[in-house]
């Protein structure tokens, strides 16, 4: 069957019944940019959305170099040992060239990619959000409806992905890496404002007094925050990824947090809010498209850049030209 021909009812039925090449199909079609492929994963997720909202949804970020791979596959695999069923969106850098995943899940979580009850996707950020790939909103629900109680979304964190995946998941966790000085690594202060909860990695070995240190200056920066929920303070743990050491202690932290926003009704106040951010994400992405399409635009658009490039012309007047072509279309 072509893909002008895809059977959408029957792609969503193989998802519902937990097919993971139907899993992995669905989400190739959410991400494609082709005009055909967009509407029909729309289709797909009009189909699959009220099926969705049951599984709890981890955000992991954190500065290069600081193990979040790792520390996802052992969380991960504790979790698959726990009777839980994990899926991972691990968004990777995007190619300059190709526009495609530079990783990939052959390169680094080998042991979880090896468990039936896991599912690992890398996807390109396409330059998106500083890594945050446009799609993995949708690549999250269809995994919730192909029976992943877990969904544990992972950012390149850098840029503004931390900003865009505390808004799609229920508990956002920043990690850190041993030794907090230089104020507190240069961590952005709205980036701890954001965070559900901290934990300071690879605390074992030589790093494990260091990694003590820097949770108790972490902790105490916290304090001077006002918390993001009236329901939930957030907490900064020790852990270390090698060892699993600290690990079931942070899916703890996790749980926590959940029942504590759920009795509040805070949880469902936090989904239903997400709901509509994405809404309007969508809003703006249809209006760019649609800006990008238009013929008075298409025109002009590569001589209004070049004179921009040449100083000729201010980016605010630019912009002008732009939308008053738009606007006369």
């Amino acid at each position: 069957m072509s893909a002008g021909e895809l059977d959408v009812q029957a792609l969503c039925a193989a998802v519902r019944a937990g097919d993971r090449r139907a899993l992995a199909r669905s989400i190739t079609l959410l991400e494609s940019t082709r005009a055909d492929h967009v509407a029909q994963g729309q289709q797909l997720i009009e189909a699959l959305l009220p099926l969705s909202g049951r599984a709890d949804r981890l955000g992991v970020s954190g500065a290069p170099g600081v193990g979040k791979s790792l520390f996802i596959e052992t969380l991960g695999l504790r979790l698959l040992d726990a009777g839980r069923r994990v899926a991972v969106l691990a968004v990777d850098p995007s190619s300059p060239r190709s526009g495609g995943s530079i990783l990939g899940d052959k390169t680094r979580m080998e042991q979880l990619a090896r468990r039936p009850e896991a599912f690992i996707r890398p996807s390109p950020s396409s330059g998106r959000l500083g890594g945050v790939a446009q799609r993995t909103r949708e690549a999250m629900l269809v995994c919730e409806v192909a029976g992943y109680d877990v969904v544990i979304v992972e950012t390149v964190g850098v840029g503004q992905s931390e900003l865009a995946v505390a808004g799609m998941v229920d508990f956002f966790l920043v990690l850190l890496q041993p030794g907090a000085g230089d104020a507190l690594q240069g961590i952005k202060r709205g980036v701890l404002e954001l965070a559900d909860g901290l934990v300071v990695n690879k605390a074992d070995g030589e790093w494990r007094e260091s990694a003590e240190r820097a949770r108790a200056d972490y902790e105490q920066a916290l304090h001077m925050l006002r918390p993001l929920s009236p329901s939930w303070t957030p907490r900064v743990l020790s852990a270390s990824a090698r060892t699993g050491t600290g690990i079931p202690e942070v899916w703890e932290m996790v749980l926590a947090q959940r029942s504590a926003l759920q009795a509040t009704g805070e949880a469902q106040k936090r989904r239903r809010e997400q709901s509509r951010a994405w809404l309007w994400n969508l809003v703006e992405e249809g209006l760019q498209r649609e800006f990008r399409a238009a013929p008075e635009v298409a025109r002009q658009v590569e001589l209004v850049e070049k004179q921009v490039e040449a100083l000729e012309v201010t980016p605010a007047r630019a912009a002008r030209i732009l939308l008053e072509a738009f606007r006369a279309a």
